[in-house]
């Protein structure tokens, strides 16, 4: 691929957003449509959910499209990024945000499991990537690829092996996507939440509960419009000279140790 000139007309104001029939996928196409982006929706199985989204964003004023995107088949799921970017006219800001886990130790996991993780997770992320970043090189006027990962980017957690793998791999490809595409415009992040309250959380969008979560710093889970306003930040003009970061949207859960925080029952700890 040669290096192509960046136009002072800015990248496209389309963003495609992984996963956003729920959670911090739908506060991120939400808040991406109020920054004047038209946006592509994907959802796994929850098309009543990722129309809902849609509707959230045309009553903003903008275009939406939507398909359905299952990564466990990841070649067959990144086509979706192009049909999307068809559909609207292009690519300016790729989220991807789709994922999932697994709460089975790591001696007693299958292969398969493992794998279907790992597919999700980082090979789905990756192929994505390639889909809408070939389209903003072609477009040559530069680009963002925001990469949602968690707080197990750096923090293990007993029976999650797959998910802290998957998200540490994807802040690496991140950061050599990020070295490998700043000559064309186009940054590259990761956004890092912590305890978020949606339903990949068993909260469904609860409003987050103060004083609920004593061994974390800010004592209650985020709220997922606080995760979409730092994506909406990456996604912007804003940040351009951001890239090859990982912001932590975590209360300072990460201070703590993810592990033992959550595993804390009192505030005693605040005392010294």
């Amino acid at each position: 691929m040669s290096e192509a000139p960046i136009s002072r007309a800015g990248y496209d104001r389309i963003a495609i957003v992984t996963g956003a029939d729920s959670g911090i996928g739908k506060a991120t196409a939400v808040a991406l449509a109020g920054q004047g982006f038209d946006v592509g929706i994907t959802f796994h199985s929850d098309g009543e959910g990722a129309e809902e989204t849609a509707g959230l964003v045309r009553g903003k004023g903008r275009a939406a499209a939507v398909r359905r995107h299952d990564l466990t088949d990841p070649e067959r799921a990144a086509a979706a990024v192009d049909e999307l970017a068809g559909e609207l006219g292009g690519v300016g800001v790729l989220v991807n945000n789709a994922g999932t886990g697994s709460g089975t130790p790591l001696m007693e996991m299958g292969f398969e499991q493992w794998r279907s993780v790992l597919a999700v997770d980082l090979d789905g992320a990756f192929l994505c990537a390639q889909r809408a970043v070939r389209r903003m090189i072609a477009a040559g006027r530069g680009g963002r690829v925001v990469n949602v990962t968690s707080v197990h980017e750096e923090h293990p957690r007993v029976g999650a092996g797959p998910y802290c793998a998957a998200k540490g791999g994807l802040r690496m490809l991140s950061r050599v996507l990020a070295l490998e595409l700043a000559p064309y415009g186009i940054t590259v992040n990761t956004v890092a939440p912590g305890e978020i309250a949606t339903p990949m959380t068993g909260q469904e969008d609860q409003p987050p509960e103060p004083g609920s979560r004593p061994g974390y710093p800010i004592d209650r889970p985020g709220d997922a419009r606080e995760v979409a306003a730092v994506v909406a930040f990456l996604a912007s003009p804003a940040s351009s000279y951001v890239t090859g970061a990982s912001l932590f949207v975590d209360g300072g859960l990460g201070l703590m140790g993810p592990q033992a925080a959550g595993a804390l029952t009192s505030g005693e700890w605040r005392r010294g």
